[in-house]
């Protein structure tokens, strides 16, 4: 089974809560502050893998999620870090935030890592709120809330050269005869539904990865079909083998068959357009082919689109097609990147994370917003140090001036998630 686009929640660890602690031993029965930091919540970390080449694993399961860090102790003894969680995806897969579609990270080499989310910082023991006028402080830190999303799986196959083509016009039964790869052939259309990859050898002067593009349909670029899933695998090919059926045995023109192909491409993606691209005429062990392979010729060849004759059932011509597909990766820049257009989602600052305040019989206020339920997710609200630290950061944050033009009296009430209080200057 191919999987090339899934949806699964992810998580950071939350960090420790810091400890409220005094030290206490024989004859010493108002020792200092010793409450030791919660410690650091776990990371996300998706690493790129060869070992996998579709999404399947993740249909199975959704929900990942890094391990908490842990909560600190007596002693001054600092709480153990939470574990990290690491998920391997396929080489090739591009991360998305759900909601909005922009970019997180994009997976392009075997072994590399990218952080989607950091675990949630600990929480600071008593100890480190002993001043000499405070010297038993009994208050800390809560540990920091990690941020969690809905993300989406992309897959898109990299490989040197790219088959493409309407449905059953010999990609993969070229693609079985050049390499080490079985896809399944059958003589009706869709045969393929998935694409299947192969490495060319050296003896046709380099290796390669050849990838046989499932067949495209007219509309394809508009979804049409599956046009959109598949479509997505060419975007990362340096090189197309524009396989045509020259005998006309599936019905249409072949010239008319490759510019409806090339259409839909750029349609898609103009860039697609610009790639370098050769013919193979297809099916010329048939009589009828070899007159519409001059036509080929005639129509492409000038517009510096060569085209050669081949039969992938009687594996002629296919050394010639793969000599000119080698001599032009040979001259293909090295540190090309074939990046779609897209914005890259950039991580929102717990504190500048926008919030939103409604009213309610005009003297209820609800404020919320993520950063603010975050604040108080990692801020001991239940001691007076930690509520003044709370009533700082609405002052900082604007909610309290926000407040303010709504319209708010003295003795109305603020309700953000679960806190109600009663507001006063």
């Amino acid at each position: 089974m191919f999987v090339d686009r899934v949806k699964i929640h992810i998580k950071g660890g939350n960090g420790g809560n810091g400890m409220v602690s005094f030290y206490r031993a024989k004859f010493i029965t108002h020792g200092g502050p010793d409450g030791g930091d919660g410690g650091r919540g776990g990371d996300v970390i998706f690493v790129g893998t060869e070992s996998m080449n579709t999404l399947v694993d993740f249909r199975y399961k959704k929900s990942f999620k890094a391990e908490n860090g842990e909560d600190g102790g007596k002693l001054n003894c600092f709480g153990k870090s939470g574990k990290d969680i690491i998920i391997k995806v396929p080489v090739g897969t591009v991360i998305r935030e759900a909601q909005s579609g922009k970019i997180m990270a994009d997976i392009t080499k075997p072994g590399e890592e990218k952080i989607l989310i950091k675990g949630g910082r600990g929480g600071r023991g008593n100890q480190h709120f002993a001043t000499p006028t405070r010297q038993a402080p009994r208050y800390a830190e809560r540990g920091q809330i990690a941020k969690e999303y809905d993300v989406i799986l992309e897959l898109k196959l990299i490989a040197d050269v790219g088959l493409i083509g309407f449905p059953n016009v010999g990609k993969s039964t070229l693609l079985s005869m050049v390499t080490n790869a079985n896809p399944k052939i059958a003589n009706y259309h869709f045969t393929t539904l998935s694409p299947n990859l192969g490495v060319v050898r050296d003896r046709y002067g380099s290796d390669f990865v050849m990838a046989d593009i499932p067949g495209l349909v007219e509309g394809a670029s508009e979804g049409v079909g599956l046009g959109h899933e598949f479509l997505r695998h060419v975007e990362r090919t340096k090189v197309f083998i524009h396989v045509v059926d020259a005998a006309a045995l599936e019905g249409g023109d072949p010239v008319e068959n490759v510019e409806k192909i090339n259409r839909e491409l750029e349609e898609y993606n103009p860039e697609l357009a610009k790639r370098p691209q050769v013919i193979a005429a297809n099916k010329t062990d048939i009589p009828e082919a070899m007159e519409h392979v001059q036509r080929l010729k005639e129509a492409y060849e000038p517009i510096g689109i060569p085209v050669f004759p081949i039969s992938a059932a009687t594996n002629t011509g296919l050394d010639e097609v793969l000599k000119a597909v080698s001599d032009i990766l040979k001259n293909y820049p090295e540190d090309i990147v074939f990046a779609e257009e897209y914005e890259e989602y950039e991580e929102v600052e717990i504190d500048k994370e926008p919030f939103t305040i409604e009213v309610y019989d005009d003297n209820y206020y609800v404020v919320t917003g993520v950063g603010v339920e975050k604040m108080i997710g990692y801020t001991n609200i239940d001691t007076e140090k930690g509520f003044a630290f709370f009533q700082k950061y609405l002052r900082e944050k604007g909610i309290i001036e926000a407040l303010e033009e709504k319209g708010i009296q003295e003795g109305d009430t603020v309700k953000i998630y679960g806190l109600e209080f009663d507001y006063f200057k």
